[in-house]
């Protein structure tokens, strides 16, 4: 997450909200030469032992004080601030800070003989009762009482403190109805009522707080339409009515909240409403107006919010396309999530994986939709569909049915009786669509606000012994601060039943302020709301206590949706801000009826198959009595009926049209075998490559390959006409190209490199991108190719280029986080990361192009060039030329001056991003294809040249030893570049 946002987060947490007051007047302390008034410290006595607190020093409190009066802002707090210039060396408290002190009595009467006290934090603790009317007689500044058991109405005498800037009551059990008299607390700038029972309106005296800075009202009950004031709060900077119980529709009045950083409503009931006008708010950072029940289109003034972080308009009814937003670099996070959206923008399908999307559960046509699945960008659902039954594009299709699902949310596999339930353990994310295997995967949207999220948090972990029965289920659980589907996918049509596993396992229930919160969320089964306001701990009557909840559901499209939303209620502070959401431990899926049996099923697939290898026997005796089988001798003759659009050739067509294989044809020997120069009758040239016996692909494999490829069409591909496959002679047919490879016309003789001017190595190293980014994004299915390089890049007759060998590309398997599998390229090519820990993904191959485009620009191979000993690589080379500021030196001084010098300074810049060592830190192909057209600006990394000096050499030495490959691994980690999206920088 952006550092712009984290900075955000931290500055809107009450905590250090409120005590930033402080500031505004500063303590004047001197060096401690006085004590305390008597009569202060017998009110500190009362105060103890009405707070239940035992560890004060009351010989002297104000002794080892500092002398700068500022407390701590951290959640944890013991301090007593002292006063000591008045005159006649007596002290007086000023400031107290009793935070996370587990205290369990009640608000202490006594404060208010403290005549000089300004500030009181008795948050998060476990404190009970209502505030006592004693302190109305203070001139209390600042006040936080968060995260406590306090209870009853909300004092109307609070209205009598006007000295107060700053009250906290959130995460408390206040109840009635906010008091009209609080309108009179006109110099109060921060107010937090979050997270109570309180209901009914909220009091038209409110808008006499003209200094209000900050607002937190949510997840309360209160009743009736949004008040229409907000003109008054001109110096309004944060609001939050999550939940707050009030109805729509959004008032015309917010358009005057011109000082306006963070908004946040969600939740409204009643009438619907056009998006507001916020045109106004250009310090926008972070904007939230989720199931609000919105209208229309997305304004297009958003795009000028160029402060903006987040943006989330999900659940509304939002219509038409997205504005462009790509000029706002930080906007990292964006969630337009169940919405009627149908216009999908490039801008947004290119966005860089540091940035997280979510646009699951909208209206966009599947053809607009990108057909691979990433793991910051979730297109879950995101597509019209007349049955409603296709998730996403990326998605395997089903191979046989299934009658059961049982899943250990967020831990191991375990076993439990004679259930099986499957690992979980895959991190959740702020826009995931994960795959767990073809069956069944989660859609995980949301992050925890005000807090830095990772991963990490999307998964509980249990902090005590669980006692309950089969308590392996619920040592873990599934988080989610907004939005989790878990769909389960194959299954047959039918009745099912459906039980889910909960238990508290976050929250505490003993005497401190761990057990003062509430989780609350939803939950719906095929879209239907099935559990609302769901508290686990109450339904369970403790934590970590089990609770099922059993369902019965219809599968008619084959598909299971359970869905878990966090709708606004509940503490979200509690025990830590950030703590908040729906949790789930265990999923259990069984069908009403028994699954077919096997053995019949078995019977008819036996039947089935000796039918059909009767059928073939039978049409393979009348080709033969027709005479199709007979011989031809001429080359003519076996050449008849060699068609490029059947797909399927004889072992004799194509020996006729390579002339029996002769070496005069041979183009050149690849990993699994020749290819051979063929021309047919009609003068049309292919390329055949012949599998060499020795290679370990066998025919499964090579069907595979076929499958592949024949299915991919595009124009930075090598087409594959066709095969052969007769006895143990294995062929591919592809088409021919003119120019053979580009390492033939980069590194072969100065003619070649005649034909390569600026302009076409441009239009190669993006033609070349292109192709890359419909393997890996755009395809049906996802594809590694593992070889990019020069000799694997083949040019047509106009030079452009074409990405050839696919015999060993492997299918991303979407259920797993890499490739495990050989290692299988050529050194100089292969990523860190692959070569030395076999750690294989699509980054391998944006590595691959980033050696690749530095060849092209320099037209020299990255491993034989080294100017002098001091270097290893073309690469080497280049890094220490960044280093120096001298990048322009690596462009081939063959070219002259005969070149764009922003367009080759680009090339350069986008190929040592790609190979950066962290493969995290690698752009997408789409990415690179934006930033080599001019679309995006290149955020430039500077790399330590040491990472691929003599340490990546001894890797690969053949008499290194395991140390120092150890060592070499070590080293190539060992990159300080890290990502700032506040900046849109590498630093």
């Amino acid at each position: 997450m952006a550092a712009s946002q984290k900075l955000s987060k931290l500055f809107f947490c009450y905590v250090v909200l409120l005590t930033v007051l402080i500031c505004f007047e500063p303590i004047k302390s001197q060096e401690q030469v006085g004590t305390l008034a008597d009569d202060e410290v017998e009110a500190l006595r009362e105060i103890a032992v009405q707070l239940n607190k035992k560890d004060w020093n009351f010989s002297d409190p104000c002794s080892n004080i500092p002398t700068i009066s500022i407390p701590h802002t951290d959640q944890y707090n013991n301090t007593l601030v002292c006063n000591c210039s008045f005159s006649g060396n007596v002290c007086h408290i000023q400031s107290i800070f009793l935070m996370g002190q587990d205290l369990d009595g009640v608000l202490p009467p006594a404060l208010s003989k403290l005549p000089y006290i300004k500030q009181v934090n008795l948050g998060q603790n476990y404190l009970s009762g209502s505030i006592p009317h004693e302190w109305n007689s203070t001139k209390l500044e600042f006040l936080v009482l968060s995260v406590n058991n306090l209870s009853g109405p909300i004092p109307s005498y609070l209205g009598s403190m006007t000295t107060l800037r700053a009250l906290g009551l959130e995460s408390n059990l206040f109840s009635g109805t906010v008091p009209p008299e609080l309108g009179n607390l006109v110099n109060m700038e921060i107010l937090y009522l979050r997270a109570n029972n309180l209901t009914g309106e909220l009091p038209l005296a409110l808008k006499n707080m003209t200094k209000l800075r900050v607002l937190y009202i949510g997840s309360n009950n209160f009743t009736g339409r949004i008040p229409d004031y907000f003109q008054s709060w001109k110096d309004l900077q944060t609001l939050e009515m999550q939940a707050s119980g009030l109805e729509g529709p959004l008032p015309s009045s917010l358009s005057a909240l011109n000082n306006m950083t963070d908004l946040r409503i969600s939740d409204l009931s009643g009438e619907s409403s056009a998006f507001p006008n916020l045109s106004n708010m250009m310090g926008m950072n972070k904007l939230m107006l989720r199931s609000c029940n919105i209208t229309g289109e997305i304004p297009e003034y958003i795009s000028t919010m160029t402060s903006l972080t987040v943006l989330d308009l999900s659940f509304n009814r939002l219509e038409g396309s997205i504005p462009n937003l790509a000029n706002i670099m930080q906007l990292a996070t964006i969630y337009l999530t169940s919405n009627l959206l149908t216009g999908l923008p490039e801008w947004i399908k290119n966005r860089d994986s540091r940035y997280n999307i979510d646009l699951s559960y909208n209206n966009f046509s599947q053809n607009s939709v990108p057909n691979s699945c990433r793991e910051t960008f979730n297109l879950f659902r995101s597509f019209y569909s007349r049955n409603n039954a296709i998730l996403s594009n990326c998605l395997l299709p089903c191979s046989k049915d299934q009658y059961s699902l049982h899943v250990n949310c967020g831990g191991n596999q375990t076993t439990i009786g004679n259930i099986k339930y499957e690992e979980d353990d895959a991190s959740g994310g702020a826009a995931k669509f994960f795959q767990n295997s073809a069956n069944w995967g989660f859609s995980s949207t949301g992050d925890f606000a005000d807090v830095w999220s990772s991963d990490s948090d999307y998964i509980a972990n249990n902090i005590s012994i669980l006692r309950m029965n089969n308590s392996e289920l619920y040592k873990t659980a599934r988080l989610s601060p907004l939005s989790l589907t878990y769909y389960a996918r194959c299954l047959a049509n039918g009745n099912y039943t459906v039980k889910l596993h909960f238990a508290e396992i976050v929250l505490r229930d003993n005497r401190s302020y761990y057990g003062v919160g509430r989780r609350v969320f939803n939950v719906y089964i095929q879209e239907q709301l099935v559990l609302e306001d769901f508290d686990i701990e109450k339904e369970a009557q403790g934590v970590d206590k089990e609770v099922i909840k059993v369902f019965k559901a219809v599968v008619s499209v084959k598909t299971l949706e359970i869905r878990f939303q966090w709708a606004g209620k509940g503490t979200t502070n509690v025990p830590k801000r950030g703590i908040y959401g729906s949790l789930i431990s265990a999923i259990s899926v069984q069908s009403d009826f028994e699954p077919p049996d096997d053995s019949k099923r078995k019977k008819f697939i036996v039947i089935g198959v000796v039918s059909a290898l009767f059928l073939i026997f039978l049409i393979l005796g009348i080709l033969w009595w027709k005479g199709c089988f007979g011989s031809r001798t001429t080359r003519e003759q076996d050449l008849m009926g060699l068609d490029l659009h059947t797909g399927f050739f004889k072992f004799k067509q194509l020996k006729a049209a390579t002339n029996n294989f002769d070496t005069a044809n041979k183009l050149g020997e690849g990993g699994f075998g020749a290819v051979y120069k063929g021309e047919l009758l009609d003068g049309t040239f292919i390329a055949v490559k012949q599998l060499s016996s020795k290679s370990k692909q066998g025919n499964h494999e090579f069907v595979n390959e076929i499958g592949m490829i024949s299915a991919l069409q595009h124009p930075n591909l090598v087409k594959l006409y066709g095969c052969c496959i007769e006895g143990n002679q294995l062929f591919l047919v592809y088409e021919y190209m003119e120019n053979n490879s580009l390492a033939h016309v980069l590194f072969g003789p100065d003619e070649g490199l005649k034909k390569l001017d600026w302009n076409k190595r441009q239009k190669i190293c993006l033609g070349i991108a292109r192709g890359l980014a419909f393997l890996h994004e755009e395809s049906t299915l996802k594809i590694v190719h593992r070889d990019i390089k020069t000799t694997n890049i083949l040019l047509d007759r106009d030079l452009n280029p074409k990405i050839s060998d696919f015999g060993l590309a492997k299918l991303d398997e979407e259920e797993k986080t890499h490739i495990s599998t050989r290692v299988a390229g050529t050194i100089g090519y292969m990523a860190p990361e692959y070569a030395l820990w076999g750690y294989l993904s699509d980054k391998a191959d944006v590595y691959s192009f980033g050696v690749v485009t530095l060849e092209l620009v320099s037209g020299k191979n990255n491993i034989k060039y080294r100017p002098n000993e001091n270097f290893v690589c073309l690469l080497d080379w280049a890094l220490v030329l960044q280093q120096n500021g001298n990048l322009m030196e690596l462009v081939d001084r063959k070219l002259g001056s005969e070149f764009n010098k922003e367009e080759a300074m680009r090339m350069i810049k986008v190929a040592l991003l790609c190979a950066n060592p962290s493969p995290a830190l690698r752009p997408s192909m789409s990415a690179v294809v934006s930033m080599l057209e001019g679309q995006t600006l290149v955020q430039e990394v500077k790399i330590n040249p040491s990472i691929y000096g003599d340490e990546l050499r001894l890797a690969f030495s053949e008499d290194s030893d395991t140390s120092t490959v150890q060592t070499t691994r070590s080293l190539l980690y060992s990159s300080d570049a890290k990502w700032t999206a506040s900046t849109s920088s590498f630093v």
